[in-house]
């Protein structure tokens, strides 16, 4: 196993801001139900937790599962035919990317989102013949907060969870990451809603924008840092 140091992102919230064509999606299924679309400023803090989050947080709990099934189908495939048209990454992450590619360090994705989504968002950005590790899902029989997904991009990178970050936005990020024995950086920036209670989570250090995520990756692995 390496001993270089590495960052592990989470995908919707974290790396690339997905928000605007989830929220497209989601309106969509709301038309088709006869309701008024939603702002994406409701619909954001939601985008972290997949289509059936963004379900639940547009209409409410529904005790059909099967309705709720459909219209969650029905989002994918909106979602699907947007092909990510107004997905970007965050501000400032592309430099940080370029920063970790320049110093020697790995990076990879770790996501909840399943891998026929995450392909082709990760194709379109530009990054996938670039990180050194991508799990998706549904790579596993587990997904976050089990930490298996990020232990088994470790595995695919040959990396140590010891001399690697893992940066997420939601609790299950920070969850997944501390049981990696991995240490963790909450994303500001991201999906977080009102009702977060993130000061709680035990994240050991947070950013507001990517471009502190340099800085944490030197202080949080003293390894990392250059002579």
């Amino acid at each position: 196993m390496s001993s270089r140091c590495a960052i592990l992102f989470d995908l919707d919230g974290t790396l690339a801001d997905t928000a605007p064509d989830l929220a497209w999606a989601t309106n969509r299924v709301l038309e088709e139900e006869g309701l008024a679309p939603l702002p994406i400023e409701t619909l954001r803090p939601a985008a972290s937790h997949g289509a059936g989050g963004l379900l639940r947080h547009a209409l409410g709990r529904d005790g059909d599962a099967e309705r709720f099934e459909r219209r969650r189908q029905r989002l994918v495939e909106h979602y699907r035919t947007r092909d990510h048209a107004g997905t970007r990454l965050f501000d400032g992450m592309d430099a940080v990317l370029a920063w970790l590619e320049g110093n020697g360090f790995a990076w990879g994705v770790v996501t909840n989102k399943p891998q026929a989504l995450t392909v082709p968002l990760m194709e379109r950005l530009g990054l996938l013949t670039r990180c050194a590790a991508l799990v998706s899902g549904d790579t596993l029989p587990t997904s976050k907060p089990d930490p298996a997904p990020l232990l088994h991009a470790c595995h695919l990178a040959q990396l140590d969870a010891a001399h690697t970050l893992y940066v997420g936005d939601a609790e299950r990020d920070i969850q997944a990451g501390r049981h990696a024995g991995m240490r963790t950086v909450l994303a500001l920036y991201g999906y977080l809603g009102p009702d977060d209670r993130w000061t709680e989570w035990q994240a050991d250090a947070t950013v507001e924008t990517p471009d502190g995520l340099p800085a944490q990756l030197r202080q949080l692995i003293p390894s990392c840092n250059r002579p």
